[in-house]
């Protein structure tokens, strides 16, 4: 079964999230997700906010840049959250924007070294595991957590290029696939995660879709598509109804996509209204 969800962008400002929440709960939205974008907003306190206003709704995280951040602090975030709110938590790690991670001091010469092995130890901590390791970037003196999260969660990874896809299948439980994934992309995408993927380790492919519906839905459709860079004939959003919006979903979701996510305009008028159109019309229809 297809899981839909939303995007609360953090180009909003973060007392918005609040209403989004609470309006994403009540609606019946299967999954809200919050990014961590330089220099926006925080995803593991935007993630905490948003749970605990809220009852049933899941949340995730996607993603948080690894070199912002050590991995035992993030393992420290994860496990607290995924303790206080079983089960309504996904969080994801990346790369990262490279312009933004050199603006911070905090770009390395071999992102693909640090993720993995960052995405190591952080699962390994995260199933309570001691941890001791001398990597090029991930360095780990018999660090444990005291409170692990039982059971151990899953940890997703972002991922567009091949080496990192195939990464992620290796060494990560779900990947996130950016906006501006078309439906051939989600299938080559897959193929790639299979290729690392061990034999039957279950692996959960969510990919957000540009979308919007309602007055002058088109024109802020070209909009953001010009903001994005996409080329025009580019099959990567979807503007209309809830039918034409469902058919959409459908087509990512016969690709790979284990969930999809709605990914407003950056000028959508009315994010709750957004919220409610994707749960109560677009979900009954998938």
């Amino acid at each position: 079964m297809t899981t839909l969800g939303a995007v609360f962008l953090p180009d909003l400002p973060p007392e918005r999230l609040r209403s989004v929440a609470r309006a994403a709960d009540e609606a019946g939205l299967d999954e809200l997700w919050l990014w961590e974008d330089c220099f926006l907003e925080s995803g593991i306190a935007t993630a905490a906010a948003a749970l605990a206003w809220t009852e049933r709704l899941r949340v995730g995280v996607g993603l948080l840049p690894v070199p912002l951040r050590n991995v035992a602090l993030t393992a420290m975030e994860a496990a607290t959250l995924h303790r206080l709110f079983p089960g309504r938590v996904d969080i994801a790690v990346g790369h990262g924007v490279q312009d933004w991670m050199a603006q911070v001091g905090a770009r390395v010469e071999s992102p693909m070294t640090l993720l993995r092995e960052y995405t190591i130890a952080l699962r390994a901590l995260l199933r309570g595991e001691e941890v001791s390791t001398q990597g090029r970037y991930v360095r780990l003196d018999k660090v444990a957590l005291d409170w692990p999260p039982d059971p151990s969660p899953a940890v997703y990874m972002g991922a567009v290029g091949p080496r990192t896809l195939r990464l992620s299948g290796e060494t990560s439980d779900g990947t996130i696939l950016t906006g501006g994934t078309t439906a051939d992309a989600v299938r080559r995408a897959r193929a790639l995660i299979d290729d690392g993927r061990p034999d039957g380790a279950p692996h959960r492919v969510v990919v957000y879709l540009h979308a919007a519906t309602g007055p002058g839905a088109a024109e802020r459709m070209a909009a953001e598509r010009r903001w994005w860079k996409y080329p025009e004939d580019a099959d990567v959003s979807v503007t209309g109804d809830a039918e034409t919006v469902a058919v959409a979903v459908r087509r990512w979701a016969e690709a790979g996509a284990d969930a999809v996510i709605l990914q407003p305009t950056k000028d959508e008028p009315d994010p709750e209204a957004f919220i409610h159109f994707a749960a109560r019309e677009v979900r009954p229809l998938i």
